[in-house]
């Protein structure tokens, strides 16, 4: 008999996704949990495993297209069985073009893609009887609108997430706006199409082939690069960023970790790596600070008692910040464990949707290429983010004496909402003085 292949719903706030890559042609034999395709969601990128063996007889859904879950993308069938008519799905949605944005919104709202009830489900309402989804309501607290100014554009008028930042960017422009056509110099024949006001902060901008006179390539942003530049427009305008530099003597821990790195994998099946190191002093500093475990909501600061320790780790394809959740309850090796596992399967595309969620404090490493430092952007809701640099060796003074040392600059991008420099200068020099005395066992 024919099987589908369904859209899988990737988390409990997931109605959609995106089909990435196809893995398999219409003809090919594949068997059962083979991955068949590739899809993109705002939570997760993964792979779409074969519900049976048999062959890939229809492709419903093409590269690129975003469909509801349960959508069915494919048909297989059994090798000996003859082509089954297949009961036809409902159509699914036309993917929508999501325009850039540079709204201010928190980031589990601005990572996720505009929602719909999704089947069998009813779906909660809002104010003065509109029906909308929780992003939807939680971004409009967030900045204060009333959803019954928004012209909802869903079915029933219903308000979806780009209603709501379309209306808001419109808002952030108004101020800027210049006086009507009518008061400037008459236009070109050519312009009399322009709409009837023209706004003095945004200029169109030129298209892709007209920004350049010679040879381009012009390539349409992934699924995640789109939600990577959203997310990163959106977390500028909403904290005012500060920056703070530390440089840390890490000799101690490179000799430790030359010295125990065999040992360490024997026991432990795991290569011995810095990143634990930072993690555990990040830990040891968020209990002493715990305003850098916080965000902000509207006028209050929400302190959150789970420390959630989200690791940016660079993928092929884009960047990803998988959560060791509770990390405070975490030694040495649970920390190394954890680094390693998230790594390996956000890089193989493993990961579930809670797994990328809920973070409360993110360390960066791009020292890994080499780099000095860095001024990494935060990653909302967050207040905080910790870049740390490549450890190089370095000349230095040790009493009155030139010496030669391991030396890592480390980087605090806070949000000066909430956080003082002063705060956040201590947070770096209890880090830093864990990371030069350090005295915690590894296994």
């Amino acid at each position: 008999m024919p099987v589908n292949v369904v859209m899988p719903q990737m988390g409990e706030s997931v109605i959609e996704g995106t089909v990435s890559k196809w893995l398999k042609k219409i003809g090919d034999a594949v068997a059962r949990d083979e991955p068949l395709l590739e899809i993109s969601t705002d939570k997760v990128d993964a792979e779409v495993p074969a519900p049976a063996a048999g062959i890939l007889r229809e492709i419903k859904i093409p590269e690129g297209q975003t469909v509801a879950i349960n959508t069915v993308l494919a048909v297989l069938e059994g090798e000996a069985e003859a082509p089954a008519p297949v009961r036809e799905a409902p159509a699914a949605p036309a993917p929508v073009a999501q325009a850039p944005t540079t709204t201010a919104a928190p980031a589990e709202i601005a990572a996720a893609a505009p929602l719909a009830p999704a089947a069998g489900t009813a779906e909660p309402e809002s104010e003065a009887g509109l029906r909308t989804s929780p992003v939807v309501r939680r971004l409009a607290q967030e900045h204060n609108v009333e959803l019954r100014q928004v012209a909802g554009t869903g079915q029933g008028g219903r308000v979806s997430k780009k209603d709501l930042l379309d209306f808001l960017e419109k808002r952030a422009a108004q101020p800027a706006q210049a006086a009507p056509v009518s008061a400037q110099p008459a236009a070109a024949p050519a312009a009399k199409a322009a709409p009837a006001t023209i706004t003095a902060s945004v200029a169109s901008a030129p298209s892709a082939a007209a920004a350049s006179s010679g040879a381009v390539e012009i390539v349409p942003m992934t699924i995640m690069r789109k939600r990577i530049a959203e997310h990163m427009v959106m977390s500028k305008r909403t904290s005012p960023h500060v920056y703070s530099v530390f440089q840390a003597d890490v000799s101690r821990i490179a000799k430790l970790r030359d010295a125990q790195r065999r040992e360490f994998a024997e026991r432990s099946g795991l290569k011995l790596t810095f990143m634990p190191f930072f993690c555990l002093a990040a830990v040891e500093a968020l209990k002493q600070f715990p305003i850098l475990n916080a965000s902000v909501q509207q006028d209050s600061i929400v302190y959150k008692r789970d420390i959630n320790l989200g690791i940016a780790v660079a993928l092929d394809w884009g960047l990803i910040v998988p959560v060791i959740k509770h990390a405070e309850e975490k030694n040495f090796l649970g920390l190394q464990r954890g680094v390693t596992d998230l790594a390996e399967r956000a890089r193989s595309k493993k990961l579930a949707p809670d797994e990328v969620q809920d973070g409360t404090f993110t360390i960066t490493n791009y020292g890994i290429y080499g780099g000095l430092y860095g001024l990494p952007v935060i990653n909302q809701p967050q207040v905080a983010i910790l870049g740390v640099g490549g450890i190089h060796k370095t000349p230095v003074v040790v009493d009155d004496a030139i010496a030669i040392r391991e030396i890592v600059h480390l980087t605090l991008s806070f949000d000066h909402r909430i956080i003082d420099g002063s705060v956040a200068d201590q947070f770096l020099a209890r880090i830093k003085e864990m990371l030069e005395d350090w005295d915690r066992p590894l296994l």
